[in-house]
């Protein structure tokens, strides 16, 4: 098949980091993975806050509503230019993430969650499958020179 090309593709200012990594859906996991990606912030000379935050609160929820038994979860972390971009795949794709407004959950010590994320990232969202799966993503800006967001605003 033949496709036209515009022109070379646009440099990106930077390097283009990731890192990604399997983890069980128990908390131990979860406390994992926020370990994990402020280890992973440092290494790459970023600042972990807010980063810390959203990471534990999404691989959180992947534990608490995304868990199927024996499968597991996958926290991904991409810098692009001065823009972080964490993700959180579970494959409980059915289930999608809804922030809790609601005053009657006032009493309920959980569900408030993505109100933090929400607050915390920039921009923020789910993205669906393939089957069985989904995937959580929040972006945060990380104070480095040439910003571009990874997915245009909707």
């Amino acid at each position: 098949m033949n496709e036209e090309s515009q022109g070379p593709a646009p440099r990106l200012a930077g390097p283009v980091r990731n890192f990604s990594l399997q983890l069980s859906h128990t908390p131990r996991g979860a406390r994992l993975a926020r370990l994990l990606a402020t280890e992973q912030l440092r290494t790459w000379g970023l600042p972990s806050h807010p980063a810390e935050l959203i990471v534990a609160e999404l691989a959180t929820n992947a534990v608490a509503h995304g868990r199927v038994s024996g499968r597991d979860f996958r926290l991904s972390l991409y810098v692009i230019g001065d823009t972080l971009r964490i993700e959180v795949t579970d494959t409980r794709g059915a289930r999608l993430p809804c922030p809790q407004h609601s005053a009657t959950d006032a009493e309920s010590e959980s569900g408030r969650g993505l109100l933090l994320v929400e607050a915390l990232a920039d921009r923020w969202g789910v993205v669906p499958g393939p089957p069985p799966r989904k995937t959580v993503w929040a972006e945060v800006g990380t104070g480095l020179a040439g910003a571009r967001p990874l997915v245009p605003p909707q």
